[in-house]
């Protein structure tokens, strides 16, 4: 059903000759987080930010701008937020294929909120086995925690699947045995993606480039007859270009983010500046200016939230090409793809401080300054 419907969007949007258009709404309707992984660029803003929420109406009325079929709600933990049992059902009303990411700590406690819907998935933060995942959310047991609740959530009859992020440093048979292991468990679904460098993020050097990323998926997926035997939810294109067989420019814009700062230019991965409506996102950004050989902090750059649309667009355009991945899996050896050129990228701006200090100066206005009641316009943190 999914797919059918999905790619009944792609296919209409592809004929009408529109450039560019999303496909995953990515709605991060907090920052807040009840673990601090030193991988993730969003865990230390001022408590201001973090306390902010987007609301029910806000969330809605960024689905509705946005128009995608598939919403992605992540953060911070999404299951901090009073109304996201609220926000899910307005998504499902509205037809919308959901994913709820979770580090899964509070999934025991709020399933009841929650009830199994063909187009809603608990996504579970995994990033590899016990070692792996623990070392990489920087705390003991998280792992053993995440399993549990995925057992948890399919006993009670929902689709689950983990979105797993590798660093340098992973060993592709370790990765391999753990995605048998997920396997296993009935998984509907996995998400894996080379970890992304944040600027803010406190451990910087085990970020992969992307020579090393090509590396270690042709390692992960030599052992899986091309990855056809774990159950991915991503396109077999996009697992194509990790492995190094094409290199595809980014479609931004094919992921947009909304956050309690509004719609984030350009990325969900890059936060350089922020629309109040999505049409000022789609009409205002300089889509050109960024992306892999246009932007020094783009280079390293090949994850799902910049080069899942860039794949599925090539399926809709080439499906005989697509075909004949799929059936004889990724190919794993022999000479990788010519990649983009950096020759010619600007250099990075470290323009993101200014941003948090203008949104701490908004806060502060409607509090009527720090320290000062005033008027609430997010939801309050449970």
């Amino acid at each position: 059903m999914q797919a059918v419907r999905i790619g009944a969007y792609l296919l209409r949007r592809h004929l009408s000759g529109r450039k560019r258009y999303p496909l995953v709404l990515m709605l991060e309707p907090l920052f807040r987080c009840n673990l601090a992984c030193a991988g993730c660029g969003k865990i230390d803003y001022p408590d201001e930010i973090l306390n902010q929420r987007l609301s029910y109406d806000d969330c809605m009325s960024a689905i509705d701008e946005c128009g995608a079929p598939v919403i992605s709600i992540a953060g911070g933990e999404p299951l901090l937020h009073r109304e996201m049992p609220e926000i899910v059902k307005g998504c499902l009303a509205r037809k919308k294929f959901v994913i709820l990411c979770t580090n899964s700590l509070l999934l025991a406690k709020k399933i009841d909120d929650y009830k199994p819907h063909d187009s809603f998935t608990w996504s579970i933060h995994l990033d590899g086995n016990e070692a792996m995942h623990d070392k990489s959310v920087c705390q003991r047991g998280v792992y053993d925690k995440a399993v549990e609740a995925i057992r948890l959530a399919k006993a009670r009859g929902f689709h689950v699947s983990i979105n797993c992020t590798l660093f340098h440093g992973a060993d592709p048979e370790q990765v391999a045995d753990f995605f048998d292991d997920m396997t296993t468990l009935g998984l509907d679904g996995i998400t894996v993606s080379p970890g992304y460098a944040y600027e803010r993020a406190p451990d910087q050097q085990h970020f992969l480039n992307r020579t090393r990323t090509k590396e270690l998926f042709r390692g992960i997926l030599a052992r899986s007859r091309g990855g056809k035997q774990w159950p991915f939810s991503q396109s077999i294109m996009f697992l194509n270009s990790l492995a190094g067989n094409v290199a595809y420019k980014c479609t931004p814009w094919g992921n947009p983010t909304r956050t309690v700062f509004g719609w984030q230019k350009p990325c969900y991965l890059l936060g350089e500046g922020y629309a109040k409506t999505f049409r000022e996102l789609m009409d205002d950004t300089e889509w050109d200016k960024y992306g892999v050989g246009n932007y020094e902090k783009c280079a390293d750059c090949m994850v799902h939230s910049g080069f899942e649309a860039s794949a599925v667009q090539d399926m809709v355009r080439h499906p005989l090409k697509t075909m004949a991945v799929a059936l004889r899996g990724v190919r794993t050896g022999g000479a990788m793809a010519e990649d983009i050129p950096l020759d010619n990228q600007r250099p990075a701006e470290f323009v993101f401080s200014g941003h948090v200090q203008k949104k701490l100066a908004e806060i502060r206005t409607t509090r009527g300054g720090p320290g000062k009641p005033g008027t609430k316009t997010t939801v309050a943190a449970e």
